[in-house]
């Protein structure tokens, strides 16, 4: 290839430019000066200050549970008197007016909790001999509601089947009366019983970790030097109050006391729950509704010290769906985690049968469900296992839909169909934005031991300002789309009759998957090569004779050439002038990012591409049957990927050094990218490219198999293999040169051909229809009302 004239491909160019360079800022200079204008700006920075401010403090509700825990520990000095008498006279000051202890407010009532949180703070009241009026009406809320504590359609707080009925037996203990039906309370203790002496039977440290916690419900028949063995360094069991407290309150434990009397010194006269599985809750609702690029170092400080906390073995991983959540989040964000940990827990949830079927069965199996998609090490078998389970037992919930459908029960099923349909790989960032938008539950109650309610969880100005930008962000979409559709017009590319016109789908990927709007010239790079790509392929798959296929080599590789002398027909004359002026746009943008002329490189990327195409088309012409290694060697460069992908890496993050392309890790990323690509192009293209007398490496592959079916299998595990391996790769920070935001590339072009080859032959996909009108055409729209 002869050297770039540089000044040809800019004056070439230069009619083409528009505004692109400052597209996001020349898009909004109409609008920034209205008065409208101006306050909507004002409230969606106030709502980002907002947000951003709760990095900065856990807003965590009252827990009446805890607090009546810590109200029942005895005085050091005698145990006829409260050593927390200050958490009693928060429980005599704040009962509900129904007679309950619990969340005031809630727009969902859970029962089960409010009957734990009341029986414990009449428990309170009752060892110390005060407020017997409380006592009452905490009674008669008991027994009007003690129906719902074996309603298996009711959320139930962890550990509820042992510590409930642990407290009506501390109840009777005290000599309290409770009015409760006999019936009931005898099912309850034989669930107690049994659910003791399954965990007591497995034998395994998960199963001695859950007896320890849930303490408080074992009273006099807990091992409590047993325990002891799981006090953290500054003196919490399991970093639970409750728990703490039930074991102060049957052995001295300087810790203990030391982290209880802390705790009030910090909080006041009550006790509030940990605060790591609201801060997950955060990250997760920022990155699931696409605003998290607006919040980054915020996140990384948080997510940082969350690992440290992994690293530690923090007890609030004891926890099922924090300890899912944490793993995910943690692992998709590049931070070196190994599965064990959360399998394991995974295991006591199944093996235990602790399923019972009820809406926080359900939140926390989908959570290790989304855990168990981050699969990128072959040893990870257990995590696999963990998939199927899970994946079935949502399957059964979403067919039995044996629950009460709630809003908050609406929000979890409609979580499990998405999760289900759209596993994470084959999904696509901006309809994930879309839907969690959508779905997005503002009731920021949640329940762990107990209920509490927090605005890191749910809180209305992440939704409020995710629509906000999301309906911004599209309109910027809408006219990126328009001034392709108008380069497609003045390119002549639609006067190519044999070439399929899919600009749209060429580019909604773009704005799907590099969806922030300062990533403009990357999304019309990829989009731009894109629709390029799919009008070569059809000219050497069918349009195009042999001259006219070596032509166009010819002139990319000659590259200053007189089009209108050089060119062998007008087809070729349109597609290289096309192919030119787009591969000169892309490197007059990268030089603002790499201070330096990439030019070549984007040629290179073109050639290859072209090359590989080419002998396809000779494989064709001469009836040649290649062999599988020597088919797949060329076709993970003719899915054309790479001329799209790899210009993109060049707009992404500045400078990269030119050790960066000649270490071999890009070519590494861009082989597993492609080859799943291929291969999913081939599954499900095969029947109809065997009608046509075309190979591909399904019908190589069947050569040596007994059967379609079993090539098909052989060739989707594969691609598992190759998907996760890629996917490995770009997590991976060790020996690696290539940054993280260009490594991310080639995962959103793989996440792309999962998507687009979920069901059909890749265009014909009918799922791309609602996507398209989701990403790029139709504004979310909420009532807030």
């Amino acid at each position: 290839m002869s050297l770039l004239n540089l000044n040809t491909c800019v004056i070439r160019h230069k009619t083409h430019l528009h505004s692109y360079p400052s597209f996001s800022a020349s898009l909004e200079s109409g609008k920034r000066n209205s008065p409208q204008a101006n306050t909507e700006a004002s409230l969606t920075q106030g709502r980002k200050e907002r947000i951003r401010s709760l990095f900065n403090k856990v807003d965590l509700s009252v827990s009446a549970y805890d607090t009546a825990w810590v109200a029942m520990v005895p005085s050091p000095h005698s145990s006829q008197s409260p050593c927390f008498s200050s958490c009693i006279d928060w429980i005599l000051r704040n009962q509900l007016n129904d007679g309950s202890w619990g969340l005031p407010q809630q727009s969902v009532r859970w029962l089960k909790d409010d009957l734990s949180s009341t029986l414990a703070c009449v428990l309170a009241l009752k060892r110390w001999g005060v407020g017997q009026e409380q006592i009452n009406k905490g009674s008669h809320f008991l027994e009007s509601n003690f129906g719902s504590a074996t309603d298996e359609n009711q959320h139930s707080p962890l550990g509820f089947n042992i510590i409930f009925p642990g407290m009506l037996e501390y109840a009777k203990i005290l000599n309290l009366k409770l009015p409760v039906d006999q019936k009931i309370f005898d099912t309850m203790l034989k669930k107690k019983a049994t659910e003791i002496r399954r965990y007591s039977e497995n034998q395994s440290l998960q199963s001695e970790t859950y007896l320890a916690c849930v303490s408080e419900g074992m009273g006099k028949s807990q091992n409590w030097d047993m325990v002891l063995k799981f006090q953290r360094k500054n003196g919490p069991l399991f970093d639970s109050p409750s728990t703490t407290a039930a074991s102060l309150s049957h052995i001295q434990n300087t810790g203990c006391l030391n982290y209880l009397t802390q705790l009030l010194e910090k909080f006041g006269d009550a006790v509030y729950p940990s605060d790591i599985y609201t801060r997950l809750c955060l990250v997760d609702s920022l990155e699931r509704m696409g605003i998290d690029p607006y919040f980054r170092q915020e996140i990384k400080t948080v997510l940082d010290e969350i690992y440290c906390s992994w690293l530690q073995d923090d007890e609030q991983f004891m926890d099922v769906a924090t300890c899912a959540l944490a793993f995910r989040i943690l692992r998709v964000n590049g931070y070196d985690i190994l599965s064990d940990k959360l399998t394991a827990i995974a295991k006591e949830v199944y093996y235990c049968n602790l399923l019972d079927g009820n809406l926080k069965d359900t939140s926390e199996v989908l959570e290790l469900y989304r855990a168990s998609q981050t699969i990128i090490y072959p040893y990870e078998s257990d995590l696999e296992k963990q998939k199927t389970w899970s994946k079935c037992f949502l399957e059964q919930k979403l067919h039995t839909g044996s629950v009460h459908l709630d809003k908050y029960a609406q929000t979890i099923f409609k979580e499990v169909e998405d999760a289900l349909k759209f596993p994470d790989y084959a999904n696509l960032e901006r309809l994930v934005h879309v839907r969690s938008i959508k779905n997005y539950n503002t009731d920021s109650s949640r329940i762990l031991k107990t209920s509490y309610i927090s605005e890191n969880i749910s809180n209305t100005n992440l939704q409020r300002f995710a629509l906000e930008d999301f309906n911004a962000c599209q309109s910027i979409y809408q006219e990126e789309l328009r001034l392709l559709e108008s380069w497609v017009v003045e390119s002549k590319l639609d006067k190519l009759e044999f070439a399929r016109q899919k600009t749209t789908y060429c580019y909604y990927p773009a704005a799907a998957m590099l969806f922030p709007p300062e990533l403009h010239e990357a999304r019309m790079s990829w989009s731009k090569h894109s629709i390029l790509a799919v009008v070569v392929d059809d000219l050497f798959d069918i349009g195009g004779s042999m001259e006219e296929l070596l032509n166009l080599i010819q002139l990319l590789n000659k590259w200053n050439v007189n089009v209108h002398t050089e060119c062998c027909s007008e087809n070729v004359h349109i597609i290289f002038s096309a192919l030119q002026n787009t591969i000169c746009e892309t490197g007059d943008w990268a030089i603002k990012w790499q201070a330096r002329n990439v030019t070549n490189h984007i040629i290179e990327f073109w050639m290859e591409f072209l090359s590989s195409v080419l002998r396809e088309a000779e494989w064709a012409r001469d009836s040649y049957v290649p062999k599988l290694e020597e088919y797949m060697t060329n076709g993970f460069i003719s899915i054309a990927l790479g001329p799209i992908v790899l210009p993109s890496v060049y707009l992404v993050d500045p400078e990269l050094s030119e050790n960066v392309f000649q270490n071999g890790e890009l070519r590494n990323l861009l082989e597993l990218m492609s080859t799943c690509g291929r291969l999913l192009n081939d599954i499900q293209s095969y029947k109809r490219e065997s009608k046509q007398g075309k190979l591909n490496s399904v019908s190589l592959h069947m050569i040596h198999t007994d059967s379609e079916e079993a090539a098909v299998q052989d060739i989707k595990n594969i691609i598992n293999e190759k998907r996760r391996e890629l996917q490995r790769k770009v997590l991976q920070d060790k020996d690696s040169v290539v940054p993280r935001v260009c490594k991310d590339l080639f995962w959103k072009m793989s996440r792309v051909m999962h998507f687009t080859y979920m069901k059909d032959d890749g265009f014909t996909l009918d799922n791309m229809f609602w996507a398209v009108k989701a990403i790029i055409h139709e504004p979310i729209s909420i009532d807030y009302d």
